[in-house]
């Protein structure tokens, strides 16, 4: 009686604990943002997988051809339409956008011609929180120090092959790397798309 009791006991903790949905670290988040921009976060999460996804964004960033993408020089945020992302960037609270982007001025060298681009805020609360998701994620981290270093989002760690081959710092899964990856490409697709010129004030 003993021994089956023990067994069901074990049995059940194991369901219980393989059946249970895998919890993602909020940590850095509630660390570094407030609830509105939590939710602003989510939001920017949400439109971006749903811009390049039909199914999940595991299962859709790892069916994606992306060689064939980089073969015609675009990429993944080419699926982004841009007009519904400034959409976006008029409904997320004015001080999320500004923890995360700046608006700077682009020269083209051989006309002389200047436009607005968008750039990484170094300084602020988005690079905060890479550098703590980086503290877990050596992939992060070298990422977070380039956008310190230069200002922009370097593409060198967020080739599509070392996101592939890479699960253990890039679970495509996690709701982390899903904004991670998010706020990166819709950052490549602005200064793909973005046409304005430049006003001093």
């Amino acid at each position: 009686m003993r021994n089956t009791l023990l067994l069901s006991l074990t049995s059940l903790i194991f369901l219980v604990f393989y059946s249970c949905k895998t919890e993602y670290s909020t940590t850095e988040l509630n660390a570094n943002f407030t609830a509105e921009q939590i939710s602003d976060l989510t939001e920017i999460r949400e439109f971006f997988i749903n811009q390049v996804c039909e199914s999940d964004f595991k299962s859709c960033y790892k069916e994606t051809n992306h060689d064939s993408l980089q073969a015609l020089g675009i990429g993944l945020w080419n699926k982004i339409n841009f007009g519904e992302q400034k959409t976006l960037y008029d409904r997320i609270a004015k001080s999320t956008f500004k923890e995360i982007w700046i608006i700077c001025k682009s020269v083209n060298h051989k006309t002389d011609e200047e436009k607005k681009s968008i750039c990484a805020n170094a300084i602020g609360k988005y690079q905060k929180y890479l550098s703590d998701i980086g503290k877990q994620n050596p992939m992060i981290a070298k990422y977070a120090e380039r956008i310190n270093a230069y200002g922009d989002f370097p593409s060198l760690e967020f080739q599509p092959y070392n996101i592939l081959n890479n699960p253990k710092n890039f679970n495509l899964d996690d709701p982390n790397i899903q904004l991670i990856l998010a706020i990166h490409y819709l950052s490549l697709n602005d200064q793909d798309k973005r046409n304005e010129n430049w006003v001093a004030e």
